[in-house]
């Protein structure tokens, strides 16, 4: 006798399977789009990543935009340190000396910080946005030098500026007070150079009594004038287009 299946009380497990096998998929889908969600969330997290091309981009912005952000008394310290070498003393150990500065004059345009048309035209066909200028003297008030910076678009424009200007003059800042004798010093020694940019030129020369003596007759005061000059020169220049630390995001959302 055969036995009738709609009778027997086992029913077929087709319908089963197939629910769970939709609910498995359901469940795996599930789990992926958990998964993906929680790796976009991570990187959303994570410190974002800039290029070699945008570091430089962010370094370059902040070296250039240094001038306005740092204080006078920061580009232009009281006091700059520089060394007389043993050779030069004709000793056995060499002399330091100290810079100290007599005055700031207020940010000038590039065609009044200047003393020649020839000058301020370089300087504006260049891109020149402003010229900042300090007068410093040495402890024996002996020698005087004005440095100024000429601030340029790039470091590209400054070199240009450097290479177009053979003989630069910066012009001299004039004081009140005791500092005033010194306004019309006798230019002994000047040059320039790129650093960033920025266009650093300076100009030194007796204080004095010896407005018309040549500094190349005298090889002492020549090397302490120029080392006097060159120190303050690059202590400025050191400052302003100092290399910052690498650009990083501090990893917070939307950073």
């Amino acid at each position: 006798m055969t036995a009738d299946p709609q009778a027997s009380g086992d029913q077929p497990r087709h319908g089963t399977r197939g629910r769970r096998a939709v609910a498995l998929i359901a469940l795996a889908l599930g789990l992926a789009g958990l998964v993906i969600s929680a790796a976009a969330l991570a990187t959303q997290l994570l410190p974002r990543q800039f290029t070699a091309a945008q570091q430089q981009q962010i370094v370059n912005w902040e070296i250039a935009s240094r001038w306005q952000q740092l204080t006078a008394g920061r580009i232009f310290p009281a006091s700059v340190p520089y060394q007389l070498s043993p050779t030069v003393l004709q000793d056995a150990t060499p002399l330091n000396l100290d810079a100290r500065r007599i005055g700031i004059a207020p940010q000038s345009g590039c065609g009044a910080g200047v003393t020649t048309p020839a000058a301020a035209a370089v300087l504006r066909r260049e891109g020149c946005r402003a010229i900042l200028r300090a007068t410093y003297v040495d402890a024996t008030w002996s020698y005087v030098m004005t440095v100024g910076v000429a601030v340029l678009p790039s470091h590209a424009a400054a070199v240009k500026a450097y290479q177009s200007l053979s003989q630069p003059r910066i012009l001299v800042v004039r004081y009140h007070g005791t500092a005033a004798a010194l306004y019309d010093y006798s230019r002994q020694i000047s040059a320039s150079f790129a650093k960033g940019p920025y266009l650093v030129m300076y100009a030194a020369g007796f204080a004095d009594s010896r407005p018309r003596v040549p500094v190349a007759s005298d090889s002492y005061s020549d090397t302490e004038m120029t080392l006097l000059a060159q120190g303050v020169a690059r202590s400025v220049a050191d400052t302003l287009a100092a290399q910052p630390p690498s650009p990083h995001c501090p990893g917070a959302p939307g950073c």
